[in-house]
C-alpha cells in the first residue's frame, strides 16, 4: 500500500474516534476498506464493535496474529489539524488511528504476497477502556481462530519517526484503575461542627495514601499509585456532604498490585472511623502486564533490520495496556514504534509523524513473514 493512501486511511480514522465498545463508525470504515482488499483467501468474523481477519497461507502450519487496538479517548482534540476530530470531546490522542492504519497496510502486504502461514488480524475495540482484550480472547470467535503466536505494537512519541524498540521480560506495568467514594454530611460553611467534610476526608486521604507505597510495598519493587482527579462540593460557602478521587495503581509484579489494594482498603476502613463517614472503592478495569517472551523479541530485531529499521532495545515503563491478557495465555510480544511528536500519549496536542506509518508497517509484514518461515 502507498504511502498517499496509508496516510489517507489514517486521517480518516483520526476523524471519527469512538470510545470503547461504541466504536461503531471506526468499525464500520473498516469493514469497508478491508472489503476493498477481499480475496478468496480471506475470512472476516466481527466480535462486538471489533473484527477479526484471516487470511490463509499457502501451505500452513500455525496461525500468526497481530493485534491492533481500535478506540478513542474522551479528550477535547487541541491540535491544527485540517482532518481533526469531527466528534466532539473525543480524540485518537494515544495513537490507535496509527495502529489501525498499519494493521490495514499489514493485512493488504499478506493479501498481495501470500505467506506459508495463516495471518490473523485482530482489530480490537475498548483497550482505553473498560478493557476489550479479556472478554474478546475468551470469545467464541476468537477461540475459533485462536492464533499460535501474537504480537501488537504501539506508538512512542519520544522515539524516532520509524525506529522499534522493546526488551524482553516487563514492557508495560499491571494496572488498575481506582474510585473512591467518599459520604458524609453537609452543611453550612459557618457551623462546620454539625457536618463531615468531605473535601477535608479526601484531601487528607490523598496525602496518607501515598504511605501505602512507602510502608506496604518492598523498596525492591516498582509500584506507583496516582490520584489524578478530586471533585467535592459545590458553592464556596457550603461543606461538602460527598468527595470522589479518582486514580490509578500500577505495579511490575502482579501479586503487589494485590497489597496496594489491601493497604489502601486498610486506610480507608480507619478513614471512616476518623472522619465518621463512609468510603465506596471501586477497581474499575484491570490490566494485566505485558510480559514478551524472549525469543520473539530476538526475532523481532533480526526481523526489523532486515527490513531496514533501527532497532533499541527499550525499557519498562508503568504504562498499561490490555493486550498482557493476550501474551499471558498466546506467546509473542509488544514493541513501541517511534513517532517523534512533541507531546506524550493521551495529549490533546499529540501529533505524530505520519512518516512512521511506512516503517510500521514494514516492520509488522517483516515480522510476520520472519514467523512464517
Amino acid at each position: 500500500m502507498e504511502f498517499s493512501a496509508l496516510k489517507e486511511i489514517r486521517r480518516e480514522l483520526h476523524q471519527i474516534p469512538e470510545l470503547g465498545f461504541k466504536e461503531v463508525k471506526t468499525q464500520r470504515f473498516l469493514l469497508e476498506t478491508i472489503k476493498k482488499m477481499q480475496i478468496n483467501r480471506v475470512e472476516v468474523t466481527t466480535w462486538k464493535t471489533g473484527i477479526l481477519v484471516r487470511v490463509a497461507g499457502t501451505s500452513p502450519e500455525k496461525t500468526i496474529g497481530f493485534r491492533c487496538d481500535i478506540d478513542g479517548l474522551p479528550i477535547h482534540e487541541q491540535t491544527d489539524y485540517s482532518f481533526s476530530s469531527r466528534h466532539e470531546g473525543r480524540m485518537h490522542a494515544c495513537g490507535h488511528d496509527f495502529h489501525m492504519t498499519i494493521a490495514l497496510g499489514a493485512l493488504d502486504s499478506v493479501i498481495s504476497q501470500p505467506m506459508k502461514d495463516n495471518a490473523l488480524f485482530i482489530f480490537q475495540p475498548a483497550e482505553e477502556g473498560p478493557g476489550g482484550a479479556l472478554p474478546m480472547l475468551e470469545s467464541a470467535e476468537f477461540q475459533a481462530w485462536k492464533p499460535d503466536e501474537i504480537f501488537a505494537l504501539h506508538i512512542a512519541p519520544d522515539l524516532p519517526a520509524g525506529t522499534v524498540a522493546t526488551k524482553p521480560g516487563t514492557l508495560f506495568a499491571n494496572t488498575s484503575e481506582l474510585f473512591l467514594d467518599f459520604t458524609g454530611k453537609g452543611g453550612h460553611a459557618a457551623y462546620p461542627h454539625l457536618t463531615k467534610d468531605m473535601t477535608v476526608a479526601a484531601s487528607s486521604f490523598t496525602v496518607h495514601l501515598q504511605q501505602v507505597i512507602s510502608r506496604f510495598v518492598d523498596p525492591l519493587e516498582k509500584a506507583v499509585v496516582t490520584i489524578g482527579k478530586m471533585e467535592s462540593g459545590f458553592v464556596q460557602n457550603a461543606i461538602a456532604e460527598t468527595a470522589r478521587l479518582e486514580g490509578t495503581i500500577r505495579t511490575f509484579q502482579p501479586e503487589t498490585i494485590d497489597l496496594v489494594k489491601k493497604g489502601i482498603e486498610q486506610i480507608a476502613r480507619g478513614f471512616e472511623i476518623s472522619h465518621d463517614c463512609k468510603i465506596a472503592i471501586d477497581y474499575g478495569a484491570n490490566y494485566y502486564q505485558v510480559f514478551n517472551h524472549k525469543g520473539y523479541v530476538e526475532k523481532f530485531a533480526e526481523a526489523a533490520r532486515e527490513a531496514g529499521l533501527i532497532f533499541q532495545e527499550s525499557t519498562a515503563a508503568m504504562t498499561g495496556e490490555d493486550f498482557g491478557y493476550m501474551l499471558k495465555e498466546i506467546p509473542g510480544f509488544m514493541f513501541w514504534l517511534g513517532v517523534e511528536a512533541e507531546t506524550g500519549l493521551h495529549s490533546a496536542q499529540l501529533q505524530p509523524k505520519e512518516e512512521a506509518l511506512e516503517a510500521g508497517v514494514r516492520a509488522v509484514d517483516a515480522m510476520l513473514r520472519h514467523l512464517s518461515w
